[in-house]
Order: C-alpha cells, then sequence, then structure tokens
C-alpha cells in the first residue's frame, strides 16, 4: 500500500494560509515573537479573582416610614410601588420585605435587560406609584431606587484591631486606616464594625419640661436657631471685601447645655437645667470580637473589575507602614476572611495544573514524535495561551478559576491539531518530499480535516455561551475561554507550526553528545549548589537561591534525558509501537471479517443498554452543585423577636465559648521563636458578631435591625494546612459537622450552621414556598407543615426554618379622635411626641473636626422607659382660642394596648408568601432528602387559597437540566451541519454522532466502577464537552479513509459512479487506520493527561519548588472537588471514545459501504459476484 501515500505532490492540493507562512516565515517568527510578549504582558496585567464577577440586572427599592407596622408597611408603601412595577417589560421576579418602618422590594430583570434600563425603568413607576394620591405625603425621605453590585458588597478581607487601647483609641486608627485604603483606586469604600456612631444626646427630663410649660418644638427650635452659620455678604473697606459671617456652630457638648431655652419673667431656663446633654456612642448595635476579645474591625470592599491581589498587596503594604510610622506599640492587626489568599491558592494550584498537564503532554509527545517534533507540537500550548490571554485581556474578562479550568480542559485539545499537522508534514518528508514543499502540502492535506474538526469542537460549546440567567452569567466564561484559545490553536497549527517545520524540521534526531551534555549537567548542578550555599550562609536572597535551584533542575532534566528518556523514547519508538500497529492492524481485520463487525457495532449498542440499566441498579448520588468542604463554618443564632442585644451577646458568648472547645482539639506543639505555642491546624479564626450585619441570607435582604440575631464565623485555614501533626488529613466538614452537634440544644433559639458557598448563589436544598392571602393564615400553615415534617422523622434534615415569626411584641396606641381634637390635639402631635420621647429625634448636627454627628432629643431613661411616664407626658401647646399655653396628657386621649405582630411581611410576584427552608446535614443527598419530603407531603391538605411548592435547588435544578439538555441537542444538531457540509453526506455524520452517543458507555461506567457522584451542572457539562472531543479523531480517521479510497479509485481508473469493490475498500480502512493511529492515540492521551493533575487533585508547586526548593505536593483541594466531576466525565468517556474511534468508526464506515454496495445501481465486479453467490 505504499503507492498510496507516495502520490504526486501537485495532486495535493495546498491551504493558502499556510502556503502564506511558509513563504513568509520571517513574518510567522516575528509574529510569534508578538504573540508571546503581549500574551504575557496581558497575563500578568489582568485582573485576578476567585470566580467571575457577575453583574445581576436587579435593581432596589427601600422606603423608610417610621413608626408603622410590617403590616402597615406593606399596605401603604409595599403594595402600590409593586403594582406599578408590576408593568414593566424584562421583569422576571419582583420580591419584597416589609417590616417594621421600612419596606425593600427587589425587582430582578431578565439578562437581556441591562442595569441602566433596569434602574432607569423601576424610577419611573416609582414616581407614577408616589404621585397617587393614596400614597403616603408625609415619608422622611423618598423612596430610594438604586442598584447593588454584589461583588462591591462582599468584603475582600476583614482588618481587626485590638489591644490594650480604650474603643476610641481603636476606633482612631482604624479610621486612619480607612481614609488610607480608600485612597486606594482598587477600593470603593471600607466599613468600620464594632463601633458604634456617635451622637449629641440631649436626654430631657419630663417633669422639669411640664413645670416649665416647654414642648419638644421650644427645645428643638433653640438647639436649631443656636447651631448655625451665616454669611452677611461682603463689606467693602479701603477697595478690600471682607467677607462677614455670623459662626453660631457648636463647638462642644458643654456649650450645647449653656444656651437658653425659655426666657420669661426675668427667669432663665438653660438647656441643661432641663436636660442632660453629652457627646459619646449612641445606644449599643453591635458587638465584634476575635477570639472571644472586642476588636474594631475594618470590612474592605474591593471595586469591580480591579485586581483582588494586587488590592490586597496594597493593603498589606499600608498597614506595615502604619505599624511603623503611625501606630504604637502594642497595637494587634489581625487579617481574616483574607480572599486573596483563597484566590492565589485556587489560582496557584490551576496554575500549576496547566504547568504539569504541559509536561506530560510534552513528555508523550517526546515518546511518540521524538523531541524535535514535540518542540513543534508542544509550541502550541504556550502560543495559544497567550493569544487567548491578549484577546480576553481586551474583552475585559478577569483571571479567575473559570478561565483556567477552561485551559486545562483545552490543555490536551490544543496539541490535536498540531499533532496532526507535524505528523503529516514528518511522514511527507519521510516519504521524500523537500522541507519547504512537505511543509505546504503536508498542511493543506489536512487542512479542512482540522478546521471541520475545531469547527465541531467549538459546536458543541457555542451553546452554553447562551446558558441563560444567574448561572449562565457564572458559567459563560468558560466556552467563551474553550472557544478563544482553540481558535488560537487552529491558527499555530496551520500558520506558525508549517512555518517553524519548514525550516527547522528534520527526519532524523542528531545524535546526542553524551560527554558534552554530561559535563554541562555536571557544571550546572556544581554550580547551583555553589550558588545555594552563598544564598543560604552569606547572602540570604530568595532569587539567588532560585537561580541556584533552576540550575540544578535544569541539570538533571538534562542527565535524566541522556540516560532515561532518550533510551526509553528509542525502544518505545522501534519496539513498542510496531508491535502496537501490528496488533491493532491484526485486531481491526478480524472486527471488519464476515459477521464481526455486526458483533461489534451491536455489542457496543448493548453496551450502552446495559450501561443505562447498571446506572439504574446502582443509583449514584446526584448532586445539583458539587458539594465543597467548607473554607467558613457560618453559626446563625436567633432569638425571639424583641431580645435585647445584650441578652443576645450573652447567648452568643456562651456558643462562642463551645466553638472555642471544639476548634481547640485541632491542635499541636510547635516551636516559635523559643517558645513552645499550640498551633491549630484547622481554624485561623473566629469571628463573633452580634446586632449589624448577622441576618442569614437564606432569609433574603433586609434593612431591619437584628438585635436578636448574632453570627460566628469559623474560618479554616487552607485544604493544603488541614493535615495533624501525624500528616493525616482532617475534612473540615466533619469539623462543622461536630459544632453542628454540639450547639444544638438551646431551647428557644434557632442556630443554623452552614458553610460557605461554591460558586454562584443558591438557595437552600430544602425550600417550600407557602403562599396565599391571609398571613396569620399563612404562618399557621407553615408551623403546622413544619410539624408535620419533623413528625415523620426524615433523616438528612438540618432544621427546618421559617423565614417569617409571629409573637414580635408591640404596643399599638388607640386614640379617641374625637376626644382628641375637642382638646385641641391632632393623632399626629401625639405620635410625635411619643416618637421624639422614646425614640428620639434628630433636630441639628453637631461637627467635630471633618466628622457631624446628629443631635437627638429624647427623654432620659427613666422616664424613656416607663409607659406610665410616657403616656402621662402633656402635650404643651398654645391654645388658638385662648392664646394661652395648654397642656393635655396623652393619656387622656389614649389607650395602649398589648399585642403582637409579624416580623416581616413577604411577598413574592405580588402574592404574600412565607418559606420552609433547612440546608441538608453533612453527607447527606438534597436530592433524596426533598424526594422524601415531596412523598410525605403527597397528601398534605391546606386551608383554601392556600398553595405551596418546592422551590430553591429543586426549581434551579430542573430549570439547569432544562437548559443542558437543549444545549446538548443545539450542539449535536450543529455538529452535524458541520459534518454534513464537510462529507456532503448524511452516513458520515451519523456514524461520528453515533460514537457521541456511545461514549456515554465510558462516563457511565466510569462514575458506576468508581462510585462517583453524578454532579448534574458539571458532568452534564463534561457530557457536552466530550460531544465535541470525541468527533475530532472520528472526522480526521473518516477524512483520511475517504483520500485513500479516492486515491485507489484514481489508480484503478474507476468511473465516478463506479464503486471501489470491497477488498479493495476492506484495505483502505485497514490503511486508514493504521496510518492514523498514533495521531488518534496522542490526541487522546494529550487530552486525558492535560485534565488529569486536576480530575485526581494532584498539586505541585512549581514556584516554591524553584525558589525554595520545596514542591508542595499535596492531593485535593477545592478545585478537584469544583471540577473534577468534569474532568472525570471527559476522562472516562474519551478513553472509551478512543477504542470507539480505532475500531467501531471503521466497523461501522465499513458497513455503511457494504450497505451502499448493496442497494447501488452500479456495482463494482465483485460485489455483483458476491451477490450472484449469496442468492
Amino acid at each position: 500500500m505504499e503507492d498510496l501515500h507516495k502520490i504526486n505532490p501537485d495532486d495535493i492540493k495546498e491551504f493558502g494560509v499556510s502556503t502564506f507562512s511558509v513563504n513568509n516565515r520571517m513574518t510567522a517568527f516575528v509574529l510569534t515573537f508578538i504573540i508571546f510578549v503581549s500574551g504575557l504582558m496581558a497575563y500578568i496585567g489582568m485582573p485576578s479573582e476567585a470566580f467571575p464577577e457577575v453583574v445581576i440586572p436587579q435593581v432596589y427599592v427601600g422606603t423608610p416610614y417610621p413608626g408603622n407596622s410590617p403590616v402597615d408597611m406593606e399596605k401603604l408603601i409595599t403594595r402600590p410601588i409593586e403594582k406599578e412595577i408590576n408593568g414593566i417589560t424584562g421583569v422576571d421576579v419582583i420580591t419584597s420585605t416589609s417590616v417594621q418602618g421600612y419596606s425593600t422590594i427587589q425587582v430582578e430583570f431578565d439578562f437581556s435587560v441591562s442595569t441602566e434600563e433596569a434602574l432607569r425603568k423601576v424610577k419611573d413607576k416609582v414616581d407614577v406609584a408616589k404621585s397617587d394620591a393614596d400614597f403616603p405625603k408625609d415619608l422622611p425621605a423618598d423612596p430610594n431606587v438604586f442598584e447593588l453590585n454584589f461583588s462591591e458588597l462582599m468584603p475582600i478581607r476583614n482588618i481587626n484591631l485590638s489591644g490594650p487601647f480604650t474603643i476610641e483609641q481603636l476606633n482612631e486608627y482604624a479610621e486612619y486606616l480607612e481614609d488610607e485604603i480608600e485612597d486606594l483606586p482598587e477600593i470603593t469604600k471600607v466599613e468600620i464594625r464594632g463601633v458604634d456612631d456617635k451622637e449629641v444626646a440631649v436626654r430631657l427630663n419630663m417633669q422639669k419640661m411640664e413645670a416649665l410649660n416647654l414642648s419638644f418644638g421650644d427645645v428643638a427650635g433653640a438647639i436649631t436657631n443656636e447651631n448655625i452659620t451665616i454669611s452677611g455678604g461682603d463689606l467693602l473697606v479701603d477697595g478690600y471685601r471682607r467677607n462677614v459671617r455670623v459662626v453660631g456652630e457648636f463647638s462642644s457638648a458643654e456649650e450645647i447645655g449653656n444656651i437658653i431655652v425659655k426666657h420669661e419673667n426675668a427667669d432663665v431656663v438653660y438647656l441643661k437645667n432641663i436636660a442632660e446633654v453629652s457627646f459619646g456612642e449612641v445606644e449599643k448595635e453591635s458587638f465584634a470580637r476575635q477570639r472571644g476579645e472586642p476588636v474594631v474591625m475594618l470590612d474592605v470592599m474591593k471595586r469591580s473589575g480591579e485586581n483582588l491581589i494586587i488590592a490586597s498587596d496594597k493593603i498589606d503594604a499600608l498597614i506595615e507602614k502604619a505599624k511603623e510610622e503611625v501606630f504604637p506599640d502594642g497595637l494587634h492587626i489581625t487579617i481574616t476572611g483574607d480572599q486573596s489568599d483563597q484566590t492565589k491558592t485556587q489560582l496557584s494550584d490551576l496554575e500549576n495544573s496547566i504547568i504539569l498537564g504541559v509536561l506530560l503532554v510534552v513528555v508523550v509527545l517526546m515518546f511518540f514524535l521524538g523531541l524535535r517534533n514535540a518542540l513543534f507540537v508542544g509550541i502550541a500550548i504556550p502560543l495559544s495561551m497567550f493569544m487567548s490571554f491578549f484577546i480576553l485581556n481586551s474583552m475585559g474578562v478577569t483571571l479567575n478559576t473559570m478561565v483556567l479550568f477552561a485551559l486545562v480542559l483545552a490543555l490536551g485539545m490544543l496539541v490535536d491539531n498540531g499533532i496532526v499537522v507535524v505528523e503529516n508534514i514528518y511522514r511527507m518528508m519521510d516519504e521524500g518530499m523537500d522541507p519547504v514543499t512537505a511543509a505546504k502540502k503536508g498542511a493543506g492535506e489536512v487542512a479542512v480535516a482540522i478546521i471541520a474538526s475545531t469547527a465541531t469542537t467549538l459546536a458543541a460549546f457555542v451553546p452554553l455561551a447562551f446558558w441563560p440567567g444567574i448561572m449562565g452569567e457564572f458559567m459563560k466564561y468558560l466556552p467563551i475561554t474553550l472557544i478563544i484559545v482553540l481558535g488560537s490553536s487552529l491558527f499555530v497549527a496551520l500558520v506558525i507550526n508549517p512555518a517553524l517545520t519548514s525550516k527547522f524540521m528534520k527526519l532524523e534526531e542528531e545524535a546526542m553528545k553524551v560527554k558534552k551534555w554530561r559535563n554541562i549537567g555536571i557544571v550546572l548542578t556544581l554550580a547551583g549548589l555553589f550558588i545555594g550555599y552563598l544564598a543560604e550562609s552569606f547572602m540570604p536572597n530568595m532569587g539567588l537561591r532560585a537561580i541556584g535551584n533552576l540550575m540544578i533542575i535544569t541539570a538533571l532534566i538534562i542527565l535524566s534525558y541522556m540516560y532515561f528518556v532518550v533510551p526509553m523514547t528509542v525502544r518505545f519508538q522501534t519496539k513498542f509501537l510496531p508491535r502496537l500497529e501490528k496488533r491493532y492492524e491484526r485486531m481491526l481485520k478480524y472486527a471488519l471479517r464476515g459477521r464481526n463487525a455486526y458483533l461489534f457495532f451491536f455489542g457496543s449498542v448493548g453496551l450502552l443498554i446495559f450501561s443505562f440499566m447498571l446506572l439504574g441498579v446502582s443509583q449514584p448520588k446526584v448532586l445539583f452543585f458539587p458539594e465543597n468542604q467548607p473554607r467558613q463554618a457560618l453559626v446563625y443564632i436567633e432569638l425571639p423577636i424583641g431580645t435585647d442585644i445584650l441578652e443576645t451577646d450573652k447567648i452568643c458568648r456562651q456558643i462562642e465559648d463551645q466553638v472555642f472547645e471544639i476548634v481547640d482539639n485541632y491542635t499541636y506543639p510547635i516551636y516559635e521563636n523559643g517558645d513552645t505555642i499550640e498551633y491549630n491546624y484547622m481554624v485561623e479564626s473566629v469571628i463573633a458578631q452580634v446586632g449589624e450585619g448577622t441576618s442569614d441570607p437564606n432569609q433574603g435582604p433586609s434593612m431591619a435591625q437584628t438585635p436578636n440575631k448574632a453570627k460566628i464565623t469559623v474560618a479554616f485555614r487552607p485544604f493544603a494546612d488541614r493535615v495533624d501533626e501525624n500528616h493525616i488529613p482532617v475534612r473540615s466538614s466533619d469539623v462543622l459537622q461536630t459544632i453542628r452537634e454540639a450547639i444544638s440544644d438551646y431551647p428557644g433559639v434557632n442556630i443554623a450552621v452552614d458553610k460557605d458557598k461554591n460558586g454562584p448563589d443558591s438557595k437552600p436544598p430544602i425550600n417550600i414556598e407557602i403562599n396565599g392571602e391571609d398571613y396569620g393564615q399563612l404562618l399557621e400553615t407553615a408551623e403546622n407543615m413544619r410539624r408535620f415534617i419533623n413528625e415523620r422523622g426524615i433523616k438528612g434534615i438540618e432544621e427546618l426554618q421559617i423565614d417569617v415569626q409571629s409573637g414580635k411584641p408591640e404596643m399599638p396606641i388607640e386614640i379617641d379622635r374625637v376626644k382628641a381634637r375637642t382638646l385641641g390635639i391632632s393623632t399626629a402631635q401625639i405620635g410625635d411626641a411619643l416618637r421624639t420621647a422614646l425614640f428620639g429625634k434628630e433636630v441639628s448636627r453637631f461637627k467635630d473636626g471633618e466628622d457631624d454627628y446628629p443631635i437627638n432629643l429624647r427623654f432620659s431613661d427613666n422616664f424613656r422607659y416607663n409607659i406610665d411616664d410616657l403616656l402621662n407626658q402633656r402635650i404643651t401647646f398654645r391654645d388658638p382660642a385662648s392664646g394661652r399655653i395648654k397642656q393635655v396628657p396623652i393619656s387622656a386621649v389614649a389607650q395602649p394596648q398589648l399585642a403582637s405582630t409579624f416580623s416581616a411581611v413577604k411577598r413574592k410576584d405580588l402574592d404574600r408568601v412565607i418559606t420552609i427552608y433547612s440546608n441538608t446535614e453533612e453527607g447527606a443527598n438534597g436530592n433524596e432528602v426533598v424526594a422524601k419530603i415531596q412523598a410525605a407531603l403527597s397528601g398534605y391538605e391546606t386551608p383554601r387559597g392556600v398553595n405551596f411548592k418546592f422551590t430553591g435547588e429543586q426549581e434551579e435544578m430542573a430549570e439547569q437540566m432544562a437548559f443542558l439538555s437543549k444545549a446538548l441537542m443545539a450542539a449535536v444538531f450543529l455538529i452535524f451541519l458541520i459534518l454534513v457540509a464537510q462529507f456532503n453526506s448524511a452516513s458520515t455524520p451519523f456514524i461520528i454522532l453515533t460514537t457521541v452517543v456511545l461514549s456515554l458507555v465510558g462516563v457511565l461506567l466510569g462514575l458506576i466502577i468508581f462510585n462517583m457522584e453524578f454532579v448534574i451542572m458539571m458532568t452534564m457539562i463534561g457530557i457536552i464537552s466530550l460531544a465535541g472531543i470525541v468527533v475530532n479523531n472520528a472526522i480526521v480517521l473518516i477524512d483520511y479513509t475517504k483520500q485513500l479510497m479516492d486515491r485507489r479509485r484514481a489508480i484503478l481508473k474507476l468511473r465516478d459512479n463506479e464503486l471501489l469493490p470491497r477488498e479493495e475498500l476492506y484495505l483502505m480502512i485497514v490503511e486508514a487506520g493504521k496510518t492514523r493511529l498514533r495521531p488518534v492515540l496522542l490526541t487522546a492521551i494529550t487530552t486525558i493527561l492535560g485534565l488529569l493533575p486536576l480530575a485526581t487533585g494532584m498539586n505541585i508547586n512549581f514556584i516554591t519548588l524553584v525558589t525554595q526548593s520545596d514542591p508542595q505536593i499535596y492531593f485535593g483541594g477545592d478545585n478537584v472537588i469544583f471540577w473534577g466531576p468534569m474532568s472525570w466525565t471527559v476522562i472516562f468517556g474519551l478513553t472509551f471514545a478512543t477504542f470507539l474511534t480505532l475500531i467501531v468508526v471503521p466497523v461501522m464506515f465499513y458497513l455503511m459501504e457494504r450497505g451502499k454496495r448493496r442497494f447501488s445501481r452500479v456495482k463494482s465486479p465483485e460485489d455483483l459476484a458476491d451477490l450472484q453467490l449469496e442468492e
């Protein structure tokens, strides 16, 4: 069959771009250099973050209306605004929460609507609602319509200040850091926690006010009229203009106390005579502690699109500078919740996975192709990646785990096109062509095939780029990056590789000069050792040590290659590969003979059916999203509504102590600076917060005060550090479960222990929405349903909670309107007097340096918290009829009641709703738990007008599965269209697509045999990716088979409509299989090896290997948990698909051609003879 390969070069078409590249090699070489430099600069400059920043087109409307209950807020504010917003085109979901004195409406739009457009539309509708006659006109502020960029809401780190200093001093140091950090362009804002705001409190004595006939208005007016600076204009004197100002702003609390509030009959009443005036903190609204010690905490928020790692490095530099120049000794500054550390670890692991994958791929290429050809092919990896970095950076894409995993997934595929091109050029040179002609013809012969195979791969990922919703915005960077990097690899294969091979490719490897290279290796080793010695002993320098280590590593690579790799490569190419080709030829001939072809085809189909049956029997654990090992344990504590913050703090401290007891079990002694300390190998920090910022996000956003809530954050160490003193790994999920079990026994306290989210935010796995009109009935139904589920004893439920509580204590004041008007007072006056006395009223601002603080009036505590005094206070006013001062006690016209109300009124799409939710216990399968709950509630009867449905993760899962199924069908359809266009046939694409379906055998058997979880999101994406990868080899194999058939037809001088004899067809298929064996094996092996480091979780830190001689090898981590299921899906499927490509694809092609001969009108003489024999 040698004549099939040794054909006239003129019969092979060239590919124009490749030919231009070969003819203009210097241009190609300069272009290569430009790609390296620009790509490297783009990579260095790309902003880094753990996950992509997702801009969600949602708008919030926040409306304050103090003094109103949640039900009143819903009626007066929420419903009118919702009604108008509901008419906006493009709105997906409207949810709202009405709490005491505040309404929050969240409007989520379709992603086709820009945030700016959504904001404008909502503002217009809010203006319409405000103009309605029934809308309240006495709001303290207009409804605030705003967007929230969640990437700018979550702190990138917490800076904790503590030490032997007062809170005021710590706050002063915190404010210094706040100002310095906010000046950084990467930072949007810094918030200080653990320090309450300040105010000037004017605490009035009710009895003295009434004795002097003073009202709140009198006091407020006196303060306001004195705390003012007025410009009198410019005074012209001697040709100069001098500004005249009346300066009256207060400079101290003492000065405020000395103002006169009443002057009558020569009696002067100073404010200090009727009130206590002080400047200090407002009533305690929050506590913050680190490891039980009070701290002042700074939450640092990054600006969207900025480089997280650079921002963190700049902040570290600012802190170090402040320690040296500003802060006193003894001030302790600790960093917790540092996202940059997590991001650095994740990105470093992925980058090292890429490096390890590249090394494995190049080693395999070297065994198959030799060192020189391996380098020709291997150059596609860095070139394609650098091209991708340049393009992605130009598009404004950040460097995140989605982008880097796409590069890992593409790693093995990057060399596929290069393998085909370089191997084909090498084969043509081996047949006698000169390098330039071989480069032109070799690239031209396979150009159409690799363009089609790349197009089919891209076609598999294109539908994923149209993924809707939040998940789509999060995952879209995977297909976008893959499309760019694979397109880049095609450019490298058809432009750069032909130019390089035409210049540098040789048929035989040059014999290594053993003595020369051995001497080089020895010299490098000795020089590296000497430099390392200098770096350790005399000139401690990380860069110097890295140079020494790099020289030693280079020497080891040279010597290893010389004495081990070269002999192994020779044996592999001269003995193993020829033997493999012969065995493959025998096996393929066996598969094509007689009925064996049918046995192999139907056997593969039968194996697919068996795999599905086995899947149904084994029932692997099904997850929606990968279950990550927690990086944080989040303990949410909620006491009954109305609980004072001091009582909440007391309970929180008790739970903290239990958490300390648990985390202290994970320690061992280490020596540091001459002292023995207990090193905690699991936990970095324990932060407790009480009051503000402690709500469970599962309950949705809320602007209500939360004195009854607390949160404890247990931050775990990086995955690689979670090993005990015996180097045995410990799972953070086990620590979380221990905490969960230990703190469950607190009667009357709701405690939820959750873990940090991995990937896009999602609702709990158990989420039951109950909707209706009567909110009391809804809450009763929710409580009954929760009790019903708990009585069933379904395992796996952590703790069912209801997102709304009843029993919030309140005291409605009923006004006798007729009597009040008769006495000359109104409901508004009564309400204003009670609010001022109890809550307080801001009457002016007090300036202290660059800051200003409110001046608040209220009763002193002995009157303020006494219900009798509050109701017996007299409203003082001047009677219009008599012109005399008149006083009316509130109790004369008002009657207090004791009642309770809801903590909030929640709505979704204009319906009232209450949600029962829960996480699942560690290790429990959320789908199975929800299925049991659904079965238990299948016959559950609810009151008339009350309905319930399962939402949350189940609803999301159904939506994502629906899209992924459609994406898979769209991918298959696009691949089919491309194949039809290439082969001008429907039968050949059918063969190739059949291999995609049959490759599921490998996926299913792999998951079942290795008892792996079926992660819907990642496994489905893996299957779609597999569809694009599997077709490549099949395309190249069939395309080459058809080329051989056409050449054989030309040799036999057959007419256009005359078919090739069956024996000739048989030989062509075998010959094509033999010729394409190496490229098929290479592309499969390189793809698998490229994914293997990430699939197994093997991490080698090449940076520390060079700089510190420490490779930091470990297995596992966040990346393998997240990306492992997808990696294994591709590996399992591709392993089986390689067998399909080499055996079953030729079998199906052979059977198809035989079928054509059976039904064709024009047959070969051999076919006619066969038919006569069969008859």
